[in-house]
């Protein structure tokens, strides 16, 4: 794992889902940090539920903990294994 990649990791764990009030790295949602290139990192993650009601907003939340990251150009931020999955990478990608 590359440095950026330990300090993503770092970063979006640290993001609290609102309904548990548990952060990411507790609830174990982030299966990827990778970077692409020189500062361009893809993180993907599994919301707590396929129907989560909020994925987008955690979407949201992780792109800008990781673009808060030094050394970060561009943050790609993949939902997996949610029923829209589709538009919220596509939505959070644009």
């Amino acid at each position: 794992m590359t440095e950026i990649e330990d300090k993503v990791r770092e970063a979006v764990g640290q993001v609290v889902d609102p309904e548990t009030g548990m952060t990411f790295a507790e609830m174990q949602m982030i299966t990827s940090v990778k970077e692409e290139e020189a500062g361009v990192v893809k993180v993907e993650f599994v919301p707590s539920s396929p129907f989560c009601p909020i994925a987008f907003k955690l979407a949201a939340d992780i792109k800008s903990a990781a673009l808060k990251v030094a050394g970060v150009k561009k943050a790609l931020i993949y939902c997996r294994g949610h029923m829209m999955e589709q538009q919220i990478n596509e939505m959070t990608n644009k």
